[in-house]
């Protein structure tokens, strides 16, 4: 089962704006791992939700238009058109068959609830907890770097 990988791009491009005043297509990117094309056809979707802006010209590029704590994961997933999370779907390779009737069934009504309570869940995290985080993360590799620095 493929997961839709839009979510996590998304806040990974969106945490690099939080850090920079503004970054072009090409700068998030290289970031990503993708093609600027991509970056601005995602950033389309954000901008017209109020959550980036996007300036043309010399020294433009991408910025956050929002306040990190009064937006959610919840708040992007639907900024994006709501991507699903999991493969929800039915298996129709012998659609007389009871088993497998059974086990859609069964798989469906449990994607679809567990999907109900990541995006439940997703809707108490925001964008500043998230950056809290980072940003905690960066001083302890850089504490860790310092150590490695100072030993021998």
């Amino acid at each position: 089962m493929k997961r839709d990988s839009r979510l996590s791009i998304t806040l990974h491009a969106l945490l690099h704006m939080a850090e920079r005043k503004t970054i072009t297509s090409e700068e998030l990117a290289a970031c990503l791992s993708t093609n600027p094309v991509v970056v601005r056809r995602t950033m389309a979707g954000l901008r017209e939700a109020g959550l980036v802006r996007s300036e043309k010209g010399h020294g433009g590029g991408w910025s956050l238009a929002c306040d990190l704590a009064m937006v959610s994961l919840a708040d992007v997933h639907a900024a994006l058109g709501e991507p699903a999370f999991f493969a929800i779907g039915n298996r129709t390779e012998s659609p007389g068959c009871l088993v497998e009737q059974a086990v859609n069934a069964a798989m469906d009504g449990a994607l679809r609830e567990a999907e109900l309570l990541l995006l439940q869940r997703l809707g108490t995290i925001s964008l500043a907890d998230l950056s809290r985080d980072f940003q905690q993360r960066m001083a302890l590799g850089r504490q860790k770097t310092k150590e490695q620095n100072h030993v021998g």
